[in-house]
């Protein structure tokens, strides 16, 4: 349909209709990709199969604030077993010697007699105390509990 003129030359009036006619034809492919963009995207949140926010099973532990249940989701930790350990001191010893030790042999420790004992909770040092005897039982008693700055300073140190 392009309109020459006398020479053969094609005329503006062609190059404006040349581009009327591209524009239809990328204005008509733009407008299928957004039609199968958007197929895509419908299919993609109807399937099992595409991740999904979990936000309505997890409370959200960034939201600023107390939050009602806050005492209920302490309260499930506190039965929770730990392993408490009072530690006299430690020592090295060779297997040789170890298998020397008999009934009545003392193995010395590097702690010191009147020395704080230490007090771990699952092999971390929370507390230091002394030994007392209740009912003919061994316990501690609490003398200084560690801060977790403190815990905190002693892992970076």
């Amino acid at each position: 349909m392009a309109e020459h003129d006398n020479d053969g030359q094609i005329t503006e009036d062609d190059w404006a209709a040349a581009m009327m006619e591209q524009s239809a034809t990328e204005n008509g492919a733009d407008a299928e990709a957004r039609r199968v963009a958007a197929d895509l995207a419908a299919a993609a949140a109807d399937s099992p199969y595409q991740a999904k926010p979990a936000s309505h099973l997890f409370p959200d532990f960034g939201a600023p604030g107390p939050r009602s249940g806050a005492l209920n989701d302490f309260d499930m930790i506190l039965d929770i077993p730990v392993q408490l350990t009072v530690e006299l001191g430690r020592t090295k010893i060779s297997i040789r010697n170890l298998l020397q030790l008999a009934h009545g042999s003392v193995v010395e420790l590097d702690g010191l007699a009147g020395e704080p004992m230490d007090v771990l909770v699952n092999g971390t040092l929370i507390a230091q105390g002394e030994v007392v005897v209740v009912n003919d039982k061994f316990g501690i008693r609490l003398t200084d509990i560690i801060t977790p700055a403190e815990r905190m300073r002693k892992i970076r140190g």
